[in-house]
C-alpha cells in the first residue's frame, strides 16, 4: 500500500511503517531576496511527506550546487553514512566532506528558507536560483550556472542510458515473485 510517497506494510492487521520515500520532481524558478530568502515553491511543498515537519537540512553537493534534504530523508540518509567505518580513512574523509556545512532549516510562516551565506557563496548563488527536485533531494543552482549544465546534456543520450543502466540483463521472469 503506498500513501503519500510513505511505504506501509500490513502486519497482524496492523500499519506498520516501513520507510519514507520521496518522488520529488521539477524544475523551479527562485529569487533570493535581500535576506537570502527563497519562497518554497507550492507545488514542490506539496510533494514534500508530512514527516519533514517543515524541516530541512542544506548541505554541500556535487558539481557546485547545494542540496536541500527534507528532514526525514536526512535522518535516512545520514543512518547509512554514519555506519560507515571511522576508522578507515577515505570513509572519514568522505564522512568530513558529505557533513562539511550541513545546516538545519525550517519554514517560516511565508514559507521562505534562510539560506546560509557560506552555502551560497561555495554555490556562486547570488540572486536567480533554480530548484531542481529529483529522487528524494531537491538541488540548488546558480541559475547560470544551471542552465549552462543542462546546455552540455550529453550528445548521445542513450549511449550514456545504456551504459548506466543498462547492465543487468531483464527477462520475464525476474518480474516475478
Amino acid at each position: 500500500m503506498e500513501i503519500c510517497g510513505d511505504f506501509y506494510l500490513y502486519l497482524h492487521s496492523k500499519i506498520i511503517h516501513v520507510a519514507t520515500t520521496n518522488n520529488l520532481i521539477g524544475e523551479f524558478e527562485c529569487r533570493l531576496d535581500e535576506k537570502s530568502r527563497i519562497i518554497l515553491p507550492s507545488a514542490l511543498k506539496k510533494q514534500i511527506s508530512p514527516e519533514a515537519q517543515d524541516k530541512f537540512v542544506i548541505n554541500r553537493g556535487f558539481e557546485g550546487c547545494l542540496v536541500l534534504y527534507p528532514h526525514d530523508i536526512w535522518k535516512e540518509t545520514t543512518a547509512g553514512i554514519n555506519r560507515l567505518n571511522l576508522y578507515v580513512r577515505e570513509n572519514r574523509r568522505f564522512v568530513r566532506a558529505f557533513y562539511n556545512g550541513a545546516t538545519e532549516l525550517g519554514l517560516d510562516s511565508q514559507n521562505r528558507l534562510l539560506l546560509p551565506r557560506n552555502l551560497l557563496d561555495f554555490a556562486g548563488i547570488e540572486k536567480d536560483v533554480i530548484l531542481f527536485a529529483y529522487s528524494d533531494r531537491i538541488e540548488l543552482w546558480d541559475k547560470a550556472t544551471y542552465l549552462d549544465l543542462v546546455s552540455k546534456e550529453p550528445e548521445d543520450f542513450a549511449e550514456l542510458a545504456e551504459k548506466v543502466m543498462g547492465q543487468k540483463e531483464t527477462n520475464a521472469t525476474d518480474e516475478l515473485p
